[in-house]
């Protein structure tokens, strides 16, 4: 059996009649850009989260960025970023003209701690981007510690749409939640998108403008913007996809659980109650020989991510300190096909597939 690592043909075959429908109103209609189904979405994607309607952009990287310049955050100002993310969490703090600071991730989790910000704090440090990695959740009480202690707090949960804290959505106790819709995230664009949430209708109003060449009104800017619009194509698509994500994930949990119950104890990066499983992330020391063993046995995998943001060379051009533990994981980490149409009897073939390998040391 040939397990890949995400199937999106598969996932669009099964709901093609409505993406077609939904596709087809987009052309029907000419509204390509803004219009009624960018507006649909952003109020059904908050209301998903518990929220208001958020703030749809043009990728997941600006959706950062924009939410970083309606707080304030800009020149002189420094924000901390976890060293075990994609680069984009870093991009976007220099793309508003602040400084990045790499922070150390907890052993186990891989995810930013009080503990690991502290220790990179600056009194220039006014933000702190933690970063729900693999659709794993930052525990909310550290975000709720660094806003009382007076930091802006941007959440990068471009891996965790529909991501719960016990109980509570991502994205209602930081400043403000960005997301990303690349098409391989749980919730994928047929091209690229990004939104930002939060519970300030100020914050919400500000993204708006700024992603729309900063104006109030067609021709009457009152700051410097960007272009950086969700189209009309793209947030049918999602408004489309997102009737189903609830059950996705529901499904994503449970294959998660399965490899759980199946795999050798301590392989897995582990999570707590309430992840939603962008990715399923293994920690192997002889990463590339087990790779190879699963690529001849038929089964795709990925590595998120090889280079630890310390080391990547623009950033270790700044002087940033070593961070042992993420430089530690980006040699290990390995990640196994996790999918929401995914069968029981896929799974079992990936486990096989890669005890054998760890059996056999690759």
């Amino acid at each position: 059996m040939s397990v890949p690592f995400l199937d999106l043909g598969r996932l669009h075959d099964s709901i093609r009649s409505e993406l077609d429908q939904a596709v087809r109103r987009v052309v029907d209609a000419s509204s390509f850009i803004g219009g009624g189904e960018v507006q649909a979405f952003e109020a059904a994607f908050g209301e998903a989260h518990g929220l208001p309607a958020g703030a749809g952009c043009g990728c997941g990287t600006d959706a950062l960025g924009l939410a970083l310049r309606a707080l304030g955050i800009g020149p002189g100002d420094e924000v901390v970023v976890p060293s075990m993310t994609f680069v984009a969490t870093a991009e976007a703090v220099v793309h508003v003209g602040a400084t990045p600071v790499i922070a150390d991730v907890d052993p186990e989790s891989l995810l930013l701690t009080p503990e690991t910000v502290a220790a990179v704090m600056t009194d220039q440090v006014r933000a702190v981007i933690p970063v729900h990695l693999y659709g794993h959740l930052v525990p909310f009480d550290a975000i709720r510690g660094w806003r009382n202690a007076g930091l802006v707090v941007v959440e990068d949960s471009a891996q965790a749409h529909l991501g719960e804290w016990q109980g509570m959505p991502v994205g209602t106790v930081g400043d403000a939640a960005c997301f990303s819709f690349f098409p391989g995230k749980n919730l994928g664009a047929f091209g690229d998108g990004g939104m930002v949430l939060s519970t300030s209708d100020t914050v919400i109003a500000d993204v708006r403008a700024y992603r729309d060449h900063g104006r109030t009104s067609k021709y009457l800017h009152d700051r410097v913007g960007d272009c950086s619009r969700l189209d009309g194509l793209q947030a049918a698509v999602l408004g489309t996809k997102l009737m189903h994500l609830a059950s996705w994930t529901d499904r994503r949990r449970a294959v998660a659980e399965r490899y759980r119950s199946l795999l050798p104890s301590g392989v897995l990066v582990p999570w707590e109650e309430g992840a939603v499983h962008h990715l399923l992330v293994t920690r192997v020391s002889n990463r590339e020989a087990v790779q190879a063993r699963l690529k001849s046995a038929g089964v795709a995998t990925g590595i998120h991510y090889p280079v630890a943001l310390s080391e990547q060379p623009w950033i270790a051009a700044l002087g940033p300190k070593p961070t042992p533990v993420a430089e530690q994981a980006a040699r290990e980490v390995l990640s196994l096909p996790i999918d929401p149409l995914m069968t029981d009897d896929e799974v079992d073939e990936v486990v096989s597939a890669f005890t054998a390998a760890l059996d056999t040391g690759g």
